[in-house]
């Protein structure tokens, strides 16, 4: 009795490997993560927006984790040669409760060496693969739905590899999900033009110059030639170097929703990110004209612009 005792004290002392046990085998990244979250060899790394690190820091034979908290709006991870994985603590000093936040996050060319999960409890969710390539590689999640865990994949050669993202937070939209909408080439009801015209990150009156298709982003960019311009962010749209009072810059959209050059004056509306401008609303001028009297005629216009 008393060897078996001391047998299993010594078990309970072994952080790594630890016996089988006699359930069915979890998957092996499944217990990496409960190994390396109960202090296996773990480090802990903290920056104010971003971390960039390299895995050539730990020791071939350990099996590591490193925790990183962020602490900003947006900024950029960057893990060269990865080995071991990553926790990514989203911890932003503004008083807002997760439940209102969205994380979005935009794997960088090229970015390959390691697959990112959601991890909430010991549960995971793969967000990107490991070398994943394609338009549009934005995901997003609430943050409250957990952290992001980036575990490094087995590699056979010593050759560079770097996994990095850019990761951006921005109040939760209710209704939709932000940047994965089921209609997103559908026209704006009234209301939601009303709403985007006070909480857009720009907000402008112009006419399409042209526009320019990327087919391998599946992606469109609208050249704006702008004679108003209400509010912007980051500095999309720049005065005209011919002058006349009026603005130039360009917007962003799906390569799908077909926008092409046209006659007549828009209302544009739309969101920053990745610091990209990004196409929200964009009602014909006159009818944003009908619709915001309409609303001040009977006191529901969420805020105050000029129509002329």
């Amino acid at each position: 009795m008393r060897g078996a005792a001391r047998a299993a004290r010594g078990r309970a002392g072994q952080l790594w490997p630890r016996p089988p046990a006699p359930a069915p085998a979890q998957p092996p990244l499944l217990l990496l993560l409960v190994v390396l979250l109960g202090g296996a060899g773990a480090q802990y790394s903290s920056d104010l927006c971003s971390w960039k690190g390299s895995g050539l820091t730990h020791e071939a034979h350990r099996k590591e984790v490193e925790q990183v908290y962020l602490r900003c709006s947006a900024g950029t991870v960057e893990w060269m040669y990865p080995t071991g994985a990553l926790i990514v603590n989203l911890r932003p000093n503004i008083f807002v409760p997760t439940k209102h936040l969205t994380v979005c996050i935009k794997p960088a060319p090229g970015s390959s060496g390691a697959n990112v999960y959601l991890e909430k409890t010991g549960v995971l969710r793969l967000l990107v693969r490991d070398g994943e390539h394609g338009p549009r590689r934005v995901r997003c999640f609430g943050l409250d739905q957990g952290s992001l865990f980036v575990e490094a994949s087995p590699q056979q050669d010593i050759s560079r590899r770097t996994t990095g993202f850019q990761y951006e937070l921005v109040h939760r939209r209710s209704g939709s999900d932000l940047l994965s909408l089921s209609s997103p080439c559908s026209p704006c009801s009234d209301t939601e033009v009303l709403l985007a015209v006070c909480t857009s990150d720009f907000v402008v009156r112009g006419s399409i110059q042209d526009v320019t298709n990327e087919p391998e982003q599946q992606e469109s960019a609208i050249h704006l030639n702008v004679s108003s311009l209400y509010r912007q962010k980051s500095k999309v749209f720049q005065p005209d170097p011919e002058g006349g009072g009026r603005w130039r810059g360009h917007i962003k959209t799906l390569l799908k929703c077909g926008v092409r050059p046209g006659l007549g004056d828009f209302l544009f509306t739309g969101q920053m990110h990745f610091g990209e401008a990004w196409l929200g609303c964009a009602p014909r001028f006159t009818d944003f004209q009908r619709m915001y009297r309409d609303a001040k005629q009977k006191g529901l216009n969420p805020c105050e612009i000029g129509t002329e």
